[in-house]
C-alpha cells in the first residue's frame, strides 16, 4: 500500500492513490506500508533511488541500517509495535530522506504512524513542508508511545514487586504455586523491556547519524529541527536509563522470587528432616519390644503394653519440645 502526502498551506494532505498524484512536485510523504513491487518501482523512479528489500531491512550490521546513496540517506531503525499487550514485536522500519521528501517503508502497522498523520492534517495541527519534519513528528510519536508503555509495565513491575513481598498466604502450597506464577510474569515484563531498550537504542543511533550529517550537501537543518533532535536524542536516552532501572528491577524481583522458592523448599525439607528424627526415638522402642526373645523382662509385666506406649509417646515429645526450645520449628 502506498500513501502519498503532499503539503497543503503547511500541512500534510492526503492525496488520491493514483499514478497522477506522483507527479505533484508538493510531495514531502511517501508512505511504503507492505508495498507492491509496482509501488515500489514507481516511488524509485520518482526519486532516482533503490528502495531497501524486507530482507535489507532486517541486517543488523550498522553500516546496512544508516548509510548515504545516490544522495539519499537511508536509515533503519528498530521499532517495537504491539505495545497495548504483553508480547510487543519489533519490526525493522526504513526512513529514506532525498532533499525535501521522505519515504518510510515498513512491514508492519505501527499506531504512531496512524497518530501523527491524522494529526498532522488537522488545520491546527503543527505546520509541516518538508519530510524531515515528518521524520521527527514519526520520531517523537513513537517515543511518546514508548513513554507510555514504559509507565505501564513500571506500574506492572510495582503490582508483582508488591505480590512477591507479601507476608499473608493461606499454604505453603498455595504461595509456592503463587511465586511461581510470579516468575512467568517478570519474565514476561523482562522481555518487553528488552524490546523496548533495542528500539529506543535505535532511535538514538538514527537521530544521531542524522545529526551528524547536518550542512552535508544541500540540505540544512533550521533551527527548529535541530531543537527538535536534541529533544529526541534526551528524550531516547531518559527512557532508555529509565527502562535500564525496570531491567534491573525486574533481574532484583527475580532473584528474590528464586530465594523464596528455595526457602519454601528448605522449609518443606525440614519439616521432613524434624519429623524423621520425632519418630526415630519411638520406632527404636517399638523395635525393641517386638524382639521374639524366651527372656524379655518386661515379657510378664501385667503393664509393659502401656510403659512401651508412653516411652514411645515421651520419646517423640521431648525430641519436639527441645527443637521448638531450640528455635528450630
Amino acid at each position: 500500500m502506498l500513501r502519498t502526502y503532499e503539503s497543503r498551506n503547511n500541512h500534510l494532505a492526503l492525496l488520491e492513490p493514483d499514478a497522477s498524484s506522483l507527479e505533484s512536485t508538493s510531495i514531502v510523504w511517501f508512505d511504503l506500508f507492505n508495498p507492491a513491487q509496482d509501488e515500489t518501482r514507481l516511488v524509485e523512479q520518482r526519486l532516482g533511488i533503490e528502495i531497501p528489500t524486507r530482507d535489507e531491512m532486517q541486517e543488523i550490521e550498522l553500516s546496512d541500517r544508516l548509510y548515504q546513496e545516490d544522495g539519499a540517506e537511508f536509515m533503519t531503525m528498530t521499532a517495537a509495535t504491539d505495545l497495548d499487550g504483553d508480547n510487543p514485536v519489533k519490526v525493522p522500519v526504513t526512513f529514506i530522506l532525498k532533499g525535501t521528501t521522505l519515504v518510510t517503508v515498513r512491514h508492519s502497522d505501527p499506531k504512531p504512524f496512524h497518530h501523527y498523520a491524522a494529526r498532522m492534517q488537522r488545520l491546527n495541527g503543527i505546520s509541516c513542508d518538508s519530510g524531515d519534519i515528518v521524520m521527527l513528528g514519526l520520531l517523537e510519536a513513537m517515543i511518546d508511545r514508548t513513554a507510555d508503555a514504559l509507565e505501564r509495565i513500571g506500574n506492572e513491575i510495582d503490582g508483582i514487586s508488591r505480590d512477591v513481598f507479601r507476608k499473608n498466604h493461606s499454604s505453603v502450597t498455595k504461595k509456592t504455586r503463587d511465586l511461581q506464577s510470579l516468575i512467568e510474569q517478570i519474565g514476561q515484563k523482562g522481555d518487553f523491556l528488552s524490546v523496548i531498550r533495542e528500539s529506543l537504542v535505535s532511535v538514538g543511533r538514527l537521530v544521531a547519524y542524522h545529526t551528524a550529517l547536518d550542512g552535508i550537501g544541500t540540505r540544512k537543518a533550521v533551527k527548529e529541527s535541530r531543537q527538535r533532535i536534541k529533544l529526541i536524542q534526551r528524550d531516547a536516552a531518559s527512557l532508555g536509563d529509565h527502562a535500564l532501572f525496570l531491567s534491573n528491577k525486574i533481574n532484583f524481583l527475580l532473584d528474590a522470587t528464586l530465594g523464596l522458592i528455595n526457602l519454601e523448599q528448605n522449609q518443606i525439607i525440614k519439616i521432613f528432616s524434624v519429623a524423621a528424627v520425632v519418630f526415630l526415638p519411638p520406632t527404636l522402642v517399638a523395635s525393641i519390644y517386638g524382639m521374639n526373645f524366651d527372656v524379655i523382662p518386661e515379657l510378664n509385666f501385667r503393664f509393659g503394653y502401656p510403659m512401651a506406649l508412653c516411652m514411645m509417646a515421651l520419646s517423640a515429645l521431648l525430641p519436639l519440645l527441645y527443637f521448638k526450645r531450640r528455635g528450630w520449628l
